[in-house]
């Protein structure tokens, strides 16, 4: 329909380690993000070294973000659309990757976008949004634990924060930071998952404010607005795809690490999951979440 050349490449093996990473990060007490490694590892790593191969200069994709190049440095920027903006998915990019990215929806919206397909009459014009795993049917990622993993998924303790024992849980790769379904468990007040012991097949609730943590430690740092991080600075920080972004002050921490502290405590800080900075609408940098607290 659009009269350009039309390839099509098998990525499956590469895929499929995607996937037993998924799950793996579960087993660890973990929450993943794959999106985010698919980025980095497949629409601009595999994808990317295609396209080098048909001397292509760039790679194009649908993400709501912005690339500008200043001072010879790229940098990633939020996308116009708030509520679609998916710098945050983005943040793993190099700059060479990013000096390659092209993202036409950066400069508008969602809205738009549907228009203009309907406007071209295109076949996907009225296709529905799913912000699933692309992999996970029905946002449950448990049956693909159980295929892969199953005879590592134990049953054991749920336990409050005084480690008394209050009931069993199927296993603690089904369960992540903040969960309130599932239990199994009444109280007369809300209570949360705010704790995984992989090793111990614990899983520790509690009440809200116990969700409540005002630092983080992050590895696995990369750096989009800056060379290196030299000393503190403040930024907005952002936990989880859907987290509005919070003032924080970010510290060096030993090797490839950073410290986060928060002005105000910040509800479910959950390990696995990325962190990411922005300075208005530019990613300053992000990393992996490894722990809570300090």
């Amino acid at each position: 329909q659009l009269g350009i050349q039309f390839h099509v490449l098998n990525f499956r093996d590469a895929f499929d380690r995607i996937i037993d990473d998924f799950c793996n990060e579960y087993l660890n007490g973990r929450t993943p993000n794959p999106c985010i490694i698919c980025n980095q590892d497949l629409k601009f790593g595999r994808l990317l070294e295609f396209a080098r191969m048909l001397n292509a200069e760039f790679i194009a994709t649908g993400h709501y973000a912005k690339v500008e190049e200043i001072n010879g440095r790229y940098i990633l920027k939020k996308g116009i659309d708030v509520l679609k903006d998916q710098s945050y998915v983005l943040f793993s990019l190099n700059q060479e990757q990013l000096s390659r990215a092209i993202f036409p929806l950066g400069t508008v919206t969602k809205q738009t976008v549907r228009q203009i397909a309907r406007n071209l009459d295109l076949k996907t014009k009225d296709k529905p949004e799913s912000q699933d795993i692309c992999f996970v049917l029905d946002n449950n990622y448990h049956s693909i634990l159980y295929e892969r993993f199953g005879v590592r998924i134990t049953p054991g303790f749920i336990k409050d924060t005084s480690g008394n024992i209050l009931g069993q849980h199927p296993g603690s790769p089904f369960f992540t930071i903040g969960q309130r379904k599932g239990l199994g468990i009444a109280f007369g007040s809300p209570r949360y998952v705010i704790d995984i012991n992989p090793n111990e097949n614990t899983v520790v609730i509690g009440t809200n404010d116990e969700l409540m943590e005002d630092e983080l430690i992050a590895s696995k740092v990369n750096w989009i607005l800056i060379d290196k991080l030299q000393g503190s600075i403040e930024v907005q920080a952002k936990i989880r795809y859907n987290h509005i972004p919070a003032p924080a002050i970010i510290y060096p921490h030993g090797i490839d690490k950073i410290r986060v502290v928060f002005k105000e405590p910040q509800r479910a800080i959950t390990p696995g999951q990325a962190v990411v900075f922005y300075d208005n609408d530019a990613v300053v940098g992000g990393g992996w979440i490894e722990r809570k607290g300090d």
